[in-house]
């Protein structure tokens, strides 16, 4: 049996296995998703053998909307004695006729309360699985990040899946979080939404052109300032519009214009910015809808903003978001990059980023 497994927020597995079916489908790779409910994985069945192969290599995580890690499944080991955990590992390795070598070593867990009872387990057996897999052949003596890298993901205590993920592909974090300490000058937890956002979802040289000293943005739904304070930090002047109250050491930077307007109506008070951001709490295609109206007015370079998810057929409703995006700006020949993920600090949102051609 060929397949993928992908981890995700507990409670999205539909939404990941849709995504990846929709994801196999353009590239001419079919099969199906399993997955228990908050179950944090999906396991990917392709009905080709070398189908999970290919999708791994094709297919960055960091191109997906809800998969927080991917790789491509080698084994799915029971544990039956406990107290030799790694012993069954490697022998359903050794039956397998190629094992590639690796250059790196995760032993992880799911993003749950089940999954979090293993991580002492994980971080236990970490350091003689990875010199288990050394004495094999299987993994280098040095790391090397260029190369592929072993994943062995318990379910349970008794329970693994062991694969591997594509270099140029994978999550470079254990579990697929980018995990942020949050900042203690910051009015709202929020703000690491966007600093997930801008270390993640920007290259260097976007981030360092974009989020420049003297640089102009918009933040619409700004109160009480959680992602005002990360333009703010990077010494960004912000226009903040908001019908609440923004945070008094924000203000007193010098650094903040507050307008206390409809983020619907507003329009920037020179005319364009540089960057626009968003994270109101309002129907996801009128906020797509109205991300598009500026980038097409030319009133922001950039943007990126959160879309609010449903309960249900949430990959769906991105997916017509994005796509209504997609042909406002094509109308308007603006080339862009789209990039959505539902981050780790994410809760039922999204993040988007609508980056132009530097």
């Amino acid at each position: 049996m060929s397949s993928v497994l992908a981890y995700c927020r507990p409670g999205y597995e539909v939404d990941l296995g849709n995504e990846i079916l929709a994801l196999g489908t353009e590239k001419g790779l079919y099969g199906y998703p399993q997955f228990k409910a908050n179950s944090g994985f999906v396991q990917f069945v392709f009905h080709q053998d070398a189908d999970a192969s290919s999708f791994v290599k094709s297919q960055p995580v960091d191109q997906t909307i809800f998969a927080r890690q991917l790789f491509e499944v080698l084994a799915d080991v029971d544990i039956e004695d406990k107290s030799d955990r790694i012993g069954p590992i490697i022998s359903s390795l050794t039956e397998l006729a190629d094992v590639p070598s690796c250059g790196l070593l995760f032993v992880e867990h799911a993003d749950t309360e089940a999954g979090k009872e293993l991580a002492k387990l994980c971080k236990k057996i970490a350091v003689p699985m990875r010199q288990a897999f050394r004495k094999q052949g299987w993994l280098t003596k040095a790391e090397q990040t260029n190369l592929p890298a072993m994943h062995v993901f318990f379910t349970d205590t008794d329970r693994c899946f062991v694969g591997v993920s594509d270099s140029k592909g994978r999550s470079p974090f254990a579990n697929g979080i980018c995990r942020l300490k949050f900042p203690s000058q910051s009015p709202s937890r929020s703000t690491l939404k966007l600093e997930e956002a801008l270390l993640l979802m920007l290259t260097d040289e976007q981030r360092e052109a974009i989020c420049r000293p003297g640089a102009r943005a918009v933040d619409l739904g700004a109160c009480p300032g959680g992602w005002t304070y990360q333009l703010v930090s990077r010494e960004m002047h912000v226009e903040a519009v908001d019908n609440g109250k923004m945070a008094d050491h924000l203000m007193a930077t010098g650094l903040v214009d507050y307008r206390p307007e409809d983020g619907f109506r507003y329009k920037p008070q020179f005319g364009q910015v540089e960057l626009l951001v968003c994270d109101m709490i309002e129907k996801p295609d009128r906020v797509a809808d109205l991300m598009a109206s500026w980038l097409c007015k030319r009133w922001t370079n950039h943007a990126i903003f959160n879309l609010k998810l449903p309960m249900k057929r949430r990959y769906e409703t991105v997916y017509t978001a994005i796509q209504s995006v997609k042909a406002q700006l094509a109308e308007q020949k603006i080339r862009a990059t789209i990039n959505v993920r539902h981050l780790y600090h994410d809760r039922d949102e999204v993040t988007v980023a609508v980056i132009r051609a530097l």
